[in-house]
């Protein structure tokens, strides 16, 4: 265990931190260490962000390109440049006027190879049940026999060679510890006698008994609800928070936990008010924050939703939908997700089924799993009076009214029954949905994105508007977000694919003998369009996206026949047609608009401030390119040269106005626009004195012959422009009254003004 560092008078003399006007999200890893955020410190800040949101920073799994296999919560991560490399970096960002949100990942460990780089997990193992440790980890002994399964072998136990050797068990070159007094027995019978029992990793789907992230047995529950263990895990995040080096928290996957109310609470005391807080929350459309949580609010993908949902056509997604499923013969959405989601529960989750059911009893074992698939939301939390009576419907028509009743009733009455629904719940749906259904349903890929409704894509204005409107009233510090190191594509590719839905022919007929690939590999494509290394990213993406979906091959039953006519469906990189791409320039500088203006607490994601196109993890996790001369050439008052540029220069603008005049962004009121393409703006103000506006469905909007007199009725006052000048325009001129579209944007998609 690390000794505390020495505080510095400048890391201890910090004002008492206060909500971000933005954060600037850093994917930390071992060729991404502290120093070289260090060095993009003053271009971040000439940016205009003012908080760096970090990637976890605690010792992880030697070489982890992400952080989130944590092994030791006393120290930060030693590859990152340890504590001394975080605490140099805290202090740059605090010269240059910016502060640090943290990533913390409190639901699990790794267990590691080696193992004993998780010395928790190794005491545990080696002393079983007796072991101070024991406590730390969700495991069920009754279950295993008294063993943890540990699912490490390549195959059969008896097809590997395992041998007691040094105090330990070796198998390659991973080692286990041994129960005192067992290394002289015979290798079955020193099996028998451990803590745990080595198996091959197949048997993880049906016997694990220890909660895991999800269906990743390399990753183990870690049992925060315990105060004891909250406080040894949390230690060194406080320690920087109290410090002054740290100003924010990121919670991961808060659904994993037992009560996540409860651990906000604790979280809150020993964080101190001024801590802002938020959580990786995956809301449903019509689903709200629980009011009681301590927190800021959720990290954003509800947000992401509705700005992408505002730019999809909802004539063209139908129009796509229904080509889809008359190529693939694929069912819609619903049947779809419903589909995975049984699959999922019965085969990968199934260790976690069969938990349930010893819980529960075998006779209700078919209510809890009906129950669990038809749960509308990612899981219910402890105190909640009454389940969602279209989930108790469902179930009931298929495992009957009373054994449902019987289920409803155990939710309510044993609480440890109660948590472990609740955390399976959360994660057959982030499993079933996003690892699955969102690969498997595929009219349009830009709606298949982590917190969307890939069966009702399209967001109209007056659902946008009443969204920032209850954001603005409820969560006014919330995270929004359009791109993250989890998004399945960057917003970039998104507007891209989104514009498909204005010109739906444009997909056709896609070629090849799997009709499901041959449309997401076309879709992919020309989300990606001609950009370095378009092929193989193409290829790594696709090969991903048809394991995930598990029609004709997955990860662990691999069809090498199959996978081997991947590459053939990307033939060369795809582009827009350029009608097109003008469509997706507006709808990428729309969006961006929207997520910088709204309210909330806008993160932009490493590189994404300028053109960023990305596929799904680790496509979106590799390095990021700062655009540094292109913000420096802006600057000078230099007209952004492409879109990419003209995207950096709307970044920046809004972030400086952010962090100059945060008294510009609060509150919240539509402006509607009068006239025949009223309904392809997006207008609204933040008090007192900031008003947006962002064209959308460009290019229905061009086919239908451009704006025609439609007017924007702007509120009291003289309204000037933010952006800079058009070549060749004067758009300094200031604005008041009743406006003419066609003149109020000068040729631009998106304007920005403040009122004098």
């Amino acid at each position: 265990m690390s000794q505390p560092q020495p505080v510095t008078e400048s890391e201890s003399d910090v004002p008492t931190p206060v909500t971000p006007a933005s954060t600037y999200r850093l994917q930390l890893r071992p060729e991404f260490p502290f120093a070289a955020a260090e060095a993009a410190v003053p271009y971040l800040a000439s940016l205009g962000v003012s908080h760096l949101h970090l990637s976890p920073v605690l010792e992880a799994v030697p070489g982890s390109p992400h952080g989130y296999d944590v092994t030791d919560h006393s120290r930060v991560r030693a590859e990152l440049g340890g504590e001394p490399g975080l605490r140099a970096l805290a202090r740059a960002a605090r010269a240059h006027g910016l502060g640090l949100v943290l990533d913390i990942v409190p639901n699990h460990m790794a267990v590691p190879t080696p193992l004993r780089l998780n010395q928790p997990l190794w005491e545990v193992l080696r002393d079983g049940p007796g072991s101070p440790y024991a406590r730390w980890f969700d495991i069920d002994w009754e279950a295993g026999g008294g063993q943890v399964l540990l699912p490490v072998l390549a195959g059969p136990a008896d097809s590997c060679e395992l041998t007691p050797e040094g105090g330990v068990l070796r198998y390659g070159e991973q080692e286990f510890p041994l129960r005192a007094g067992t290394e002289g027995l015979a290798l079955p019978e020193l099996l028998a006698a451990q803590w745990y029992r080595p198996a091959w990793w197949r048997e993880a789907r049906t016997a694990l008994n220890y909660r895991r992230f999800f269906t990743i047995s390399e990753l183990i529950g870690v049992r925060v609800e315990d105060p004891e263990v909250f406080t040894a895990t949390h230690a060194k995040v406080l320690e920087l928070l109290r410090d002054g080096v740290v100003q924010g928290l990121r919670i991961d996957h808060v659904d994993g936990l037992a009560d996540p109310e409860e651990y906000l609470r604790r979280l809150r005391a020993a964080a101190g008010d001024g801590c802002w807080v938020v959580v990786e929350k995956i809301l449903a459309r019509h689903e709200r924050l629980p009011p009681a949580w301590p927190v800021a609010g959720t990290t954003g993908y509800d947000a992401l939703h509705r700005v992408d949902g505002v730019f999809t056509d909802p004539a063209g997604a139908a129009e796509l939908a229904d080509g889809y499923g008359r190529s693939t013969g694929l069912p819609r959405w619903p049947e779809a997700a419903r589909a995975c989601a049984r699959e999922v529960l019965t085969g990968d989750l199934a260790a976690e089924l069969r938990a349930l059911e010893r819980q529960s009893g075998p006779e209700l074992g078919e209510a809890v799993r009906e129950l669990l698939i038809a749960f509308p939301v990612y899981r219910p939390y402890p105190g909640e009076p009454e389940l969602p009576p279209q989930a108790l419907e469902q179930a009931a028509a298929v495992a009957g009214p009373g054994a449902v009743a019987c289920v409803r009733e155990l939710l309510l009455r044993e609480p440890a029954f109660a948590a472990r629904f609740a955390q399976t719940s959360a994660a057959l749906r982030a499993k079933s949905l996003e690892d699955r259904a969102f690969y498997r349903y595929a009219p349009l890929l830009s709606a298949t994105e982590v917190g969307g409704e890939p069966g009702q894509p399209p967001v109209s204005a007056a659902e946008f508007h009443a969204y920032c409107a209850a954001q603005a009233r409820e969560w006014p510090a919330a995270g929004t977000v359009l791109s993250t190191h989890d998004t399945k594509r960057s917003a970039d590719v998104r507007a891209r694919i989104a514009a498909l839905s204005q010109a739906p022919e444009l997909m056709g007929r896609p070629d090849g003998p799997d009709p499901h690939l041959a449309w997401v590999a076309r879709q992919t494509a020309l989300g990606l369009g001609p950009v370095p290394d378009a092929v193989p990213r193409l290829s790594e993406a696709l090969l991903k996206a048809v394991r995930e979906a598990a029609l004709r091959t997955s990860w662990t039953e691999p069809d090498e026949d199959y996978e081997a006519q991947v590459p053939g469906y990307v033939r060369a990189p795809l582009d827009l047609p350029v009608e097109l791409a003008e469509a997706a320039r507006a709808n990428l500088l729309g969006m961006t608009l929207l997520h910088l203006a709204m309210p909330g607490v806008p993160e932009v994601y490493q590189g994404a401030e300028t053109e960023y196109r990305a596929l799904v993890d680790p496509d979106n996790r590799r390095p990021a390119r700062f655009p540094h001369r292109e913000l420096a050439r802006l600057d000078t008052g230099a007209a952004p040269q492409g879109p990419a540029e003209e995207k950096l220069a709307l970044t920046a603008a809004l972030l400086r106005l952010r962090r100059d005049r945060p008294e510009l962004f609060r509150g919240y009121a539509p402006v509607p626009a009068r006239g025949p393409a009223a309904g392809h703006l997006v207008a609204f103000t933040r008090a007192p004195g900031l008003l947006v506006a962002a064209t959308r469905l460009s290019h229905r909007l061009a086919a239908s012959g451009g704006w025609r007199g439609t007017r924007l009725p702007l509120p009291p006052g003289a309204w000037t422009p933010v952006l800079p000048p058009q070549p060749d325009t004067d758009s300094r001129t200031q604005h008041s009254g009743s406006v003419e579209m066609a003149d109020l944007l000068e040729g631009r998609p998106v304007g920005v003004w403040v009122r004098r």
